[in-house]
């Protein structure tokens, strides 16, 4: 069972940066597309980036741009930088192992993290 651990969260002002890291458990991201997703309160969750094993990426309108999804893989280590942040942007942010490398509609995924707080004031 791969664990996924999230960390970097917390809270800035609109217009900070934040930078996401997602550690796994065992040799991961090399074999599976990675995607950072989020849920604002009362929202469904949503995709926000994806990359996919051969390093191309995908991003959701909100965030291109602004951020950017990363990998290390000899670390095991998936990256997320946000730059000008929104309050809109606020959300619990997840890192999962998906089948379908894309941030709309069904992606399949197959692990999940537990999740980092991203809290942006105005």
């Amino acid at each position: 069972q791969v664990q996924l651990v999230e960390s970097g969260g917390g809270s800035v002002q609109a217009g900070g940066s934040l930078r996401l890291s997602c550690a796994a458990s065992e040799y991961t991201y090399s074999s599976y597309c990675m995607g950072w997703f989020r849920q604002a309160p009362g929202k469904e969750r949503e995709g926000v980036a994806v990359i996919d094993t051969d390093g191309t990426t995908s991003y959701a309108d909100s965030a291109k741009g602004r951020f950017t999804i990363s990998k290390d893989n000899a670390k095991n280590t998936l990256f997320l930088q946000m730059n000008s942040l929104k309050p809109e942007d606020t959300a619990m942010y997840y890192c999962a192992a998906v089948v379908v490398c894309k941030v709309a509609g069904s992606t399949l995924p197959i692990y999940w993290g537990q999740g980092t707080q991203v809290t942006v004031s105005s």
